[in-house]
């Protein structure tokens, strides 16, 4: 497939995703791997050019991560952000130093030379800082392109551009001209093509699909999400019926949800078998508090039945999930210094030794993404518009243990939110909502009696690909009757409260 190739080392910042999806918006394919990723790899990727990531640590520092020096002479073009400018401004001679003043938040841009990479950026736009060290030195042959209002060194280049560094961070939608700056250095300095979409990707997988499985079988595991349904369409697509398709019924999905995908998932020629196994995921979390062993409980229970399963299979060797690139993200340190935010079922639960071998065709992908290429594939808006729903299900949203009686509670509830948002028009206005239930109960009034029962909060974010969101801003009208229809119609809920927060500093789930 000829499209360009943008390569993210990542040096430990929190935020190097955010670099890969506003590469991603303009249409150029981009990857984050390790700091650490070998020269040969690198090499077998053969990017268009390489962009180095920020970083919590210094360049000072004994330990402070570096690539290996060598992709300095690949020839390739190379963008440095906050520590990545350091980082090459510190090997290639300059000088970095502890800054007197630490620069955090917005700056003025302050233009000093005219360059292809300022086109269309004005002078005193907003730019947003977030560094301790400053370059006070360049080295030989670079050149001051602007500074910060504070006057540090805010972006410098080589003469030929192919060296550029950026002590502003063009990811964050704070910096009002990150995206153009970042179109500037990759569409007309580097020249990559802007001719890369998910749809793209379709004839690729099928065609590595069909040679990885060869005459073998495959089985997928369908949640009733968008991940599982869109990867199993993807898969059947290529390899037909040696695609055998389940759904495990945890006893931990959505009011329903088993009777309302399988009829959808049938008109798309994938058939699933029903496996009912929620007494089985409830009896493992009997007495489980903790979110992350509830998450390893349902991880390892999820891949024993489908492998349990397998041998009942001919020549199965393959199962089918539908990870997506920020699970991988979060749950897998690529970044070396990086913290791991959580794992996740798809990649953080699975056995060391496992009789099948995984198909991740979405591994790559941010949700958008997905949505994209489900309607490449011509999925029905009906599943591929459904809100993600995550892995464990309803288990991380029942907070503390999981019993059977408090899972109906949520289904209920969660259902009645779910249902309002459709009458008035909201819920395809909103990337996720759902309730949790809070192991708090409080005393309340109900037909001139005293009650003691639960609290019911509910969620609505809105988000580009689960990265960052922001709390959904549901008319007080339309709060007012999701809590009354939920108090008034489910037995053992006297208090709903509404989550306002936003991710980050929280998340988007509460375990």
């Amino acid at each position: 497939m000829n499209y360009s190739k943008v390569l993210i080392l990542d040096f430990g910042s929190q935020v190097t995703k955010l670099i890969a999806r506003q590469i991603r918006e303009l249409n150029i394919y981009s990857e984050i791997l390790p700091y650490k990723t070998s020269l040969k790899k690198i090499k077998e990727i053969s990017p268009d050019c390489i962009v180095f990531s920020g970083s919590p640590a210094s360049v000072h520092d004994k330990k402070s991560p570096k690539p290996d020096l060598r992709v300095l002479d690949l020839g390739i073009p190379i963008l440095g952000i906050c520590y990545g400018a350091q980082f090459l401004s510190q090997e290639l001679g300059g000088k970095v130093a502890k800054s007197k003043t630490r620069e955090f938040g917005p700056s003025k841009l302050k233009k000093i030379l005219n360059s292809k990479l300022l086109k269309k950026i004005n002078n005193n736009q907003i730019s947003w800082m977030s560094h301790g060290d400053t370059i006070v030195k360049l080295p030989n042959k670079m050149k001051v392109l602007a500074k910060s209002e504070f006057g540090s060194i805010s972006l410098f280049s080589s003469s030929d551009l192919k060296i550029v560094g950026t002590q502003f961070h063009p990811e964050v939608v704070h910096t009002e001209f990150g995206k153009q700056f970042l179109r500037n250095f990759i569409v007309d300095v580097v020249g990559c093509k802007q001719n890369w979409k998910p749809d793209k990707l379709v004839s690729q997988k099928i065609r590595e699909i069909k040679n990885l499985v060869g005459k073998n079988i495959a089985i997928s595991a369908i949640s009733g999400g968008v991940d599982s349904s869109v990867s199993s369409v993807l898969v059947s697509k290529a390899i037909g019926s040696k695609l055998k398709c389940f759904i495990v019924d945890t006893g931990l999905m959505r009011h329903n949800e088993v009777k309302e995908i399988v009829p959808v998932l049938n008109s798309l020629g994938v058939k699933p078998k029903v496996i009912n196994a929620g007494t089985l995921f409830l009896s493992r979390l009997k007495g489980i508090v903790d979110p992350e062993k509830k998450r390893k409980i349902i991880g390892k229970t999820f891949i024993e039945l489908f492998d349990k399963e397998s041998r009942k299979v001919s020549n199965a060797k393959f199962l089918v999930q539908g990870t997506l690139y920020p699970d991988v993200i979060e749950s897998v340190n690529v970044s070396g210094p990086s913290a791991i935010i959580k794992s996740h079922h798809n990649v953080g639960g699975l056995p060391k030794k496992m009789k099948l071998s995984l198909i991740e065709p979405l591994r790559d992908l941010f949700k958008d993404e997905v949505r994209y290429l489900g309607k490449a594939l011509k999925i029905k808006k009906s599943l591929i518009g459904r809100h993600p729903f995550p892995g464990p299900g309803l288990a991380i949203r029942i907070i503390g243990e999981v019993t059977k009686d408090r899972v109906k509670l949520l289904q209920a509830a969660d259902k009645i939110f779910i249902d309002i948002l459709k009458e008035k028009k909201l819920y395809d206005k909103i990337w996720q909502a759902f309730c949790v239930l809070v192991p708090i109960k409080t005393v309340g009034v109900m037909g001139d009696e005293r009650t003691y029962e639960n609290t019911i909060a509910i969620r609505a974010v809105n988000s580009v690909d689960g990265m960052t969101a922001n709390w959904a801003r549901i008319p007080f009208d339309t709060l007012d009757l999701i809590s009354s229809e939920i108090i008034n119609n489910v037995k053992g809920i006297n208090k709903v409260v509404f989550d306002i927060s936003n991710k980050p500093p929280s998340t988007i789930e509460w375990e």
